[in-house]
């Protein structure tokens, strides 16, 4: 099998970048987007050249870490599949194949298709707490209903990759804020800070975010094929934190 990659090359977050056509031969069908890029990255470095920078960890589709762009699609062709899970087969023979870092205005790009994601993380920050563990308890003594306990399993099914920020137009990250508050908030162990939370996340949401577009682009790549109810859990969270703040005042 043979592909045309083009490649997006940026040598830091200054500088200018542009995309970079590489051809390769003998490719496996069951090769996967990064088994692309190792393959390419060999090639580049027995000729003396820079390698292309790209993030991956476990490539089980479990870490988040290694979204990109795939013909203009964040994750990859397939849907609801990690980048690390799209396979090659997918594509023709001769046919080009551009990939690109992750767009979005939260995502700055660091090196090539590495792109900073803090602001995630800065996201779940804001929706932290600090835990007493000598005053904590034993989780045998905080049992969860069935249903409740499935449902909140479904929602920590979010990985945290990113692409249903990049195929916001908005660049929201309300997928994400939803999938984070809907699976703690179904826990009797989150209960005492849920309005707290609900605030704090929804607020670094739309800082550091766009708000939601309500088109539904997320869904239709999040690997973890998240519901479109979703989308709806940080409104409604903001206000019922927002209600129950004014039932105690």
């Amino acid at each position: 099998m043979k592909l045309t990659v083009e490649v997006w090359r940026q040598a830091g977050p200054e500088a200018k970048g542009a995309f970079v056509s590489y051809q390769l031969d003998d490719l496996d069908e069951a090769m996967s987007v990064l088994e692309l890029l190792d393959r390419l990255n060999e090639d580049l470095i027995s000729v003396g050249q820079t390698p292309i920078a790209f993030d991956s960890d476990c490539r089980e589709s479990t870490c988040g870490a290694c979204g990109l762009t795939v013909n203009s699609r964040p994750g990859g062709l397939s849907p609801h599949l990690t980048t690390c899970m799209q396979r090659l087969g997918q594509f023709k023979d001769g046919q080009i194949v551009r990939l690109e870092p992750l767009r979005a205005k939260a995502f700055p790009v660091v090196k090539d298709l590495v792109v900073d994601r803090s602001a995630l993380d800065r996201l779940l920050a804001a929706g932290a707490k600090d835990v007493d563990l000598k005053e904590a308890k034993p989780a045998d003594d905080q049992p969860v209903e069935p249903d409740k306990a499935e449902a909140a399993l479904d929602m920590a099914a979010c990985i945290g990759c990113g692409v249903c920020v990049a195929a916001c137009p908005n660049g929201s990250a309300y997928l994400f804020t939803g999938a984070k508050l809907a699976h703690l908030g179904l826990l009797p162990t989150d209960q005492v800070d849920k309005s707290k939370r609900a605030i704090a996340m929804t607020t670094v949401a739309e800082d550091e975010f766009g708000p939601c577009s309500l088109y539904e682009e997320c869904l239709a790549v999040c690997p973890a094929n998240l519901p479109d109810s979703t989308l709806t859990v940080p409104g409604h969270e903001r206000l019922a934190a927002w209600l129950r703040r004014g039932s105690v005042n």
